[in-house]
């Protein structure tokens, strides 16, 4: 039987890559933390970005099969907490993307009518459009999506951000006041280590995750021993060259009470190029922006599902769960995923009195479930030098077994810091809210864990269909 043809070269990948962790989402929120964001961007490299390529770059090259994180933590401590760890990416994703839904919506109100912004009508119809949109054209199949991922990533994130750093770099060679104060000197440089400098680390690490969700696809790669490593470190230096220098464009341009004031980057964007005289470009790169952040989105939507079809091939799901259109792309579970993200993302809208709170909620919720999946996933890569030290690791953590256990510590003592500053609600809330904010959040995080563990349990030996 002729083998299939693969899917993704390396230029493809590559991109793929970037778009599953790359956003322009966060530059007004870095530029408010001034040369400080130097700091932050630098710790967050060292004790969370890199750890996570590293870990990545090992497992995706000796597990190179479909299923990405489904795989490498099977392999490790079996199917169950495998099934765990792809249940933990699934469920991140969908709550995730809520926020990236509403960002979409906001940025094409620029383009016509920014009051919608606020429009509760518009904000639901856009999302609901959107989700069933690429839901569409994810089931089309892997070429249309990596199609769409890495053009949409092209054009709505890589050139924005490029043209806002040329923009930043002309302002500097005419000699216009810089916004910030660039002395070098420790108060510039250096947060003062309270309570919300943990906070604004916290967003630094949110920024910058998943770089491990390319490796879902790895059974559609080509030659991925050689080209996963080459993607997963592309990706890493553009995303934190993006994020610094486009953060760092909008601090020397925009004064910081006005970056503090404002509601989104967009709004950013718009007194950055009303500076230069280029307001009529607002809409433009409203539009473009917002492709950006379709691309991402798609790009989550193809991505941990297929990591979760391959877990329900092995036994842990029924069989309504494992099947697959003619394009080999999940039918039923991306169908239930995008009810799942529409219910949901319009529910955040409906319920106004408390949207403040479901907003905090959400947000800790997914960090929370994210940096539980990247311990297990450190975890397992640790565990499994030492279960399968025979198996042809083309990329390894440099210094054997040293420098695999320094990565995994710092990795995991990282998740373990993110995971309790997530319990910690944020002082917007109010006192009155902090008990129904930490039960809230406390109970549906028992549920999430506690929900594949009874699904293992009621499994049936019929569901497995490799092994008919």
């Amino acid at each position: 039987m002729a083998m299939k043809p693969k899917v993704m070269n390396l230029f493809t990948l590559m991109w793929v890559s970037a778009a599953f962790n790359i956003s322009i989402r966060n530059l007004g929120i870095f530029a408010t933390t001034g040369m400080q964001m130097v700091f932050f961007a630098l710790i967050t490299l060292v004790i969370f970005y890199v750890p996570i390529a590293l870990v990545t770059a090992e497992l995706s090259t000796t597990f190179p099969k479909m299923g990405g994180i489904a795989v490498w933590v099977k392999e490790a401590f079996g199917k169950k907490i495998g099934l765990l760890a792809i249940w933990l990416q699934w469920i991140y994703m969908n709550i995730a993307m809520i926020a990236m839904l509403y960002f979409i919506s906001a940025s094409l109100s620029f383009i016509f009518a920014p009051e919608l912004v606020h429009n509760k009508v518009y904000l639901i119809s856009m999302n609901v459009f959107l989700i069933w949109l690429f839901t569409y054209f994810n089931l089309k199949g892997l070429k249309v999506s990596t199609k769409i991922s890495m053009s949409f990533f092209i054009a709505g994130i890589l050139i924005p951000a490029i043209f806002i750093i040329i923009l930043g770099l002309i302002y500097l060679f005419q000699h216009k006041p810089i916004q910030i104060d660039t002395t070098f000197s420790p108060k510039n440089y250096l947060p003062d280590f309270h309570f919300a400098s943990f906070v604004i680390l916290i967003g630094f690490m949110r920024a910058f995750g998943g770089i491990e969700g390319s490796a879902v696809h790895a059974n559609s790669v080509d030659n991925p021993k050689k080209n996963y490593p080459i993607a997963i470190f592309f990706a890493v230096s553009l995303g934190f060259l993006i994020n610094v220098l486009g953060s760092m464009a909008l601090a020397f341009v925009i004064p910081q009470k006005d970056i503090s004031l404002i509601g989104g980057v967009m709004s950013a964007f718009s007194i950055y190029f009303t500076k230069y005289n280029l307001k009529f470009l607002i809409p433009v790169l409203g539009f473009f922006v917002a492709v950006g952040q379709m691309g991402g989105f798609s790009t989550w939507l193809a991505g941990p599902v297929k990591g979760l079809l391959q877990t329900a091939k092995e036994g842990e799901l029924p069989h309504f769960f494992q099947k697959v259109n003619k394009q080999n792309m999940p039918s039923n579970l991306m169908l239930i995923q995008a009810i799942i993200i529409s219910v949901t993302s319009s529910i955040f809208l409906l319920v106004s009195s408390s949207i403040n709170m479901s907003f905090w909620i959400s947000v800790a919720l997914s960090m929370m479930i994210y940096v539980s999946m990247y311990f297990l996933m450190i975890l397992s890569c640790l565990y499994l030098r030492y279960k399968k030290p025979h198996i042809q690791r083309v990329f390894k953590i440099p210094y054997k077994n040293i420098g695999v256990w320094i990565v995994a510590i710092i990795g995991m003592m990282t998740m373990v810091f993110a995971f309790s500053m997530a319990l910690i609600p944020p002082s917007q809330l109010g006192k009155e809210n902090i008990t129904k904010y930490f039960l809230i959040l406390s109970i549906s995080i028992v549920v999430v864990f506690i929900i594949p563990f009874i699904i293992h349990r009621l499994k049936k030996p019929s569901w497995n269909i490799l092994n008919k």
